[in-house]
């Protein structure tokens, strides 16, 4: 029964990721089809991809939801306020008219996705205090299939339910759902002893530099940098890929759209199992073993006239490594959190990760223009034979100041 008690925690942390996930992967990628539909204009359907500037930009304020100093009633206050908003504000958005409010309807969805952001540093300094150290790796496991079943309901299923009633009925739907997912939140009460933070520092914004400064931190920051620069070339390129390929928009959407996140979400159970059966350097070091063979197969399957089935098994292979390796992050930058500061540092991690992801899925679109797909795929598999090397030295110099998990 106890066990059953604690295992809530699971299911509390998924509604939260999936309240936060399912909006945002339909507004960042189903949205820019309809607009298209509509016959916006390309440069029209780019501005939509400044809402996701607030994921980026969100350690500003990170310090500012750290004020409560790792108290857990006052970051469920932050979800809830920062949740009710985020629905209240994509309710608006139903009573507006995406061709004529179109540059309201922006603004808006900056707003929401602001406090969508918000709700992310709440959500994540919560689930590291109520999670003790053999619970990291399920919860980053938890975390990681919450996002890609966002992503698969967020860019999957509701293109279908937009299509059968409608622009008004939709957005209605996604902010009760948003709202709906706080219930287990407010029914949840934690019975673990959390440690008191009263005789630390206050937080400050200064706590975002002061991050920089700990002992061997450049190594982290590496990690987090390139982790995931071995794979995220292949994901970006992969639908142009396709589409170049003879694929059409529905088979590329069944694909790449449903089943790689379906495929998503079994990966990242099973990571987050092999992470609390045999720890993070285990996954780590098979990872990389799957980042140089994942970019293999893609690079043999680029020279010649691959297969559906061939195609399927490397869509597969692909999200299922990107969301072992998320589970891998999520877990990993658990291990450097400072008291009273867990929404902060976590923050800062996790937006070093995107940013370095951001830098290869641009660079990878020129690569791609001026090699080919081939091009990109051998320069995927000289990145990571350089990441076999390097990994495991800046993992073994970050640990040094760490408890291992």
């Amino acid at each position: 029964m106890n066990q059953t008690k604690e295992h809530i925690k699971y299911g509390v942390m998924l509604n939260l990721y999936l309240a936060q996930s399912i909006p945002m992967s339909f507004f960042s990628t189903v949205l820019p089809v309809i607009m298209r539909e509509h016959h916006f204009s390309l440069t029209s359907i780019g501005l939509i991809q400044l809402v996701k500037l607030p994921w980026l930009l969100k350690f500003a304020w990170a310090p500012l939801v750290d004020t409560s100093q790792g108290n857990i009633s006052s970051y469920k206050k932050w979800i809830f306020g920062s949740e009710l908003f985020y629905a209240l504000v994509i309710l608006s958005i139903a009573f507006f008219d995406l061709q004529t409010d179109f540059k309201l309807i922006v603004v808006l969805l900056l707003l929401a996705f602001t406090a969508s952001a918000t709700q992310d540093i709440a959500t994540d300094a919560f689930s590291y205090l109520i999670l003790n150290k053999n619970e990291r790796g399920p919860g980053g496991s938890t975390q990681t299939i919450g996002q890609f079943l966002g992503t698969l309901v967020g860019s999957g299923l509701l293109l279908i339910i937009y299509h059968y009633f409608g622009w008004k009925i939709l957005i209605v739907a996604l902010a009760i759902f948003v709202v709906l997912a706080l219930v287990p939140l407010g029914l949840y009460r934690p019975k673990k002893i959390f440690p008191s933070h009263q005789n630390i520092p206050k937080v400050s914004f200064g706590d975002i530099f002061s991050f920089f400064n700990q002992p061997h931190i450049k190594y982290r920051v590496g990690l987090l940098l390139l982790i995931y620069s071995a794979i995220i070339g292949i994901l970006t390129m992969l639908k142009p890929w396709m589409v170049d390929l003879g694929y059409n928009i529905k088979q590329i959407g069944i694909y790449s759209g449903l089943i790689g996140p379906a495929s998503g979400v079994v990966f990242a159970y099973l990571a987050g199992k092999l992470i609390k059966i045999k720890g993070q350097k285990f996954l780590l070091k098979w990872l990389l073993y799957l980042f140089l063979a994942v970019n293999l197969y893609f690079y043999l399957l680029s020279r010649q006239s691959p297969s559906y089935l061939m195609l399927q098994i490397g869509i597969i292979g692909i999200w299922g490594i990107y969301s072992m390796t998320t589970v891998f992050v999520y877990a990993f930058l658990m291990n450097r959190i400072r008291a009273g500061r867990e929404g902060t540092d976590f923050t800062i991690q996790i937006v070093l990760a995107h940013i370095g992801s951001l830098f290869v899925a641009v660079l990878s679109g020129k690569l791609s223009h001026m090699l080919g797909y081939t091009g990109l795929y051998l320069a995927g598999l000289v990145m990571s034979v350089i990441l076999l090397i390097v990994i495991p030295l800046f993992y073994k110099k970050t640990l040094q100041y760490e408890i291992s998990s």
